[in-house]
């Protein structure tokens, strides 16, 4: 009950990339950068086991980015000729790749890290890939003219990748989709469609993260826009709920969600947001474990799973070290609150 789990990304080191940034450069590069790459996986690794974590992963300490990282592995995409575009409905522009040619995977994308990371834990291992709305959002089409034929085929590609991940010993697989709190109606409608077609096949455990965000400044400014209700779960759970879909991932702590939204998610394993990624102050187990109790009154205790409410990636180290405990510690006192009951 209660097993623990961060959503996916932890700070690289310094040594490893620049610090307290989402899109960080590699502070080398070639066989260094690769052994920089393991050392760092294998460091939060143990980050999380000694923390008390029950579901482990990589941190994403091998990639640049969450839907990037993915992306290099692609043929059909242009990297070398970046456009600058709003993404996620203009709230902030990146600069981003160019798909002008039919998508196809070079080879394996995640196996490095993932056998890595399967052969330093024996707790259950999670994986995290982007999804194919999030992909969409996140690329310039030059190529597919419509964005629902190519997020199917970028669902095919992670689709090959999860297979394969699931064959390496990956218990967990998890598809971030911040897309879906933005294109609400369309997530709904095709969203969830291309999100099945990823994860078709797996015998695995398969989740879906939601959120609000990094705690980046264009994310803070964006919920703040957002009023006293955030309802955009309102419009894509329940066809979650209707989904193959697992687990999913959503922010519950210090937002403005309305808990009772999570019984939209009937039938389905809930990951409750009970650490927040847009502060630096690190919650106490008291905070956590009430959070785990105001979530209680919508989810089932067999069903709940405590995690955190987005990545860590853009914290100091010393931050997310302390949210790790503050993570196991708070559940840890739910439990012993719920056993007295």
């Amino acid at each position: 009950m209660f097993e623990t789990s961060i959503v996916g990304s932890l700070p690289k080191p310094a040594w490893l990339a620049e610090t307290n940034k989402l899109w960080p450069q590699w502070m080398t590069e070639g066989d260094a950068l690769r052994q920089a790459k393991a050392d760092a996986t294998l460091l939060w690794i143990k980050a999380q086991e000694d923390a008390g974590l029950d579901i482990v992963g990589d941190g994403e300490q091998a990639r640049q980015h969450f839907v990037h990282g993915f992306l290099e592995q692609v043929e059909g995409i242009d990297f070398d000729n970046k456009v600058k575009m709003g993404i996620r409905d203009n709230r902030y522009d990146a600069m981003v790749p160019q798909v002008v040619a039919a998508l196809r995977l070079k080879g394996r994308v995640h196996a490095f890290e993932a056998q890595l990371a399967r052969a330093h834990t024996k707790k259950k291992l999670k994986f995290t890939l982007p999804g194919p709305m999030t992909i969409v959002d996140t690329v310039a089409d030059r190529f597919y003219g419509d964005k629902v034929k190519m997020a199917m085929a970028f669902a095919e590609l992670l689709n090959q990748e999860a297979l394969a991940l699931q064959a390496d010993g990956v218990d967990i697989i998890q598809f971030d989709e911040p897309a879906f709190n933005v294109y609400m109606k369309d997530a709904a409608d095709w969203g969830v469609q291309a999100l099945e077609r990823a994860a078709q096949g797996l015998s695995c455990t398969t989740a879906v993260h939601i959120c609000y965000g990094y705690g980046i400044k264009a994310n803070t400014d964006w919920k703040s826009t957002l009023g006293d209700e955030w309802r955009q779960y309102e419009t894509v759970f329940p066809a979650l709920a209707r989904s193959s879909i697992d687990q999913v991932s959503l922010e519950c702590i210090h937002s403005h969600v309305p808990p009772d939204l999570m019984k939209l998610l009937a039938g389905k394993d809930v990951m409750v947001g009970v650490i927040d990624v847009a502060s630096d102050t690190i919650e106490t187990p008291e905070e956590v474990a009430d959070t785990i109790a105001r979530a209680l009154e919508f989810v089932p205790a067999d069903r709940l799973f405590p995690c955190t409410n987005c990545g860590l990636a853009p914290m100091s180290r010393d931050v997310a070290w302390g949210k790790l405990k503050a993570l196991a510690a708070g559940t840890q006192l739910a439990k012993e609150r719920l056993a007295a009951a």
